[in-house]
């Protein structure tokens, strides 16, 4: 594999700084757009979306977002500074949108983890690709 074939992209995001959800969603769509499918492409935004948002919203700190980009994979990794691990559960249904991050990653995902550190953790995914 060339060194042409890898991509990356690294980004602090800021406490409270929600509206950098949608500019680091917009680096992965530039990242992503000669390099795979349409549609696997969209899911990696929206989950990207849904991890950083739930690293600002629930953490009440910053973030760092790693993506990582192969001929055949991605991975994200959205690392935040906070000690606990999240919870995923189904949200009922009077929650609206809230609460279906984790859900979203699980079931479009092709693989997911957390992982702790010393000082917080690192909520990661895996989506296999396809090249145009």
């Amino acid at each position: 594999m060339g060194r042409q074939d890898l991509a990356r992209l690294h980004r602090r995001v800021g406490r409270a700084d929600l509206a950098a959800v949608a500019e680091v969603r917009g680096a992965v769509r530039k990242l992503l757009r000669y390099r795979w499918e349409e549609e696997p492409a969209q899911v990696a935004e929206l989950l990207l979306s849904e991890l950083v948002t739930n690293a600002l919203v629930h953490t009440g700190d910053g973030a760092v977002v790693a993506v990582s980009v192969e001929p055949q994979k991605l991975r994200v990794e959205v690392r935040d500074f906070v000690p606990g691990m999240p919870l995923s559960h189904v949200p009922n249904a009077d929650d609206g949108t809230h609460g279906r991050g984790l859900v979203l990653v699980e079931s479009l995902a092709d693989s997911w983890g957390i992982s702790a550190h010393a000082l917080g953790k690192v909520v990661w995914f895996e989506l296999d690709g396809e090249r145009p």
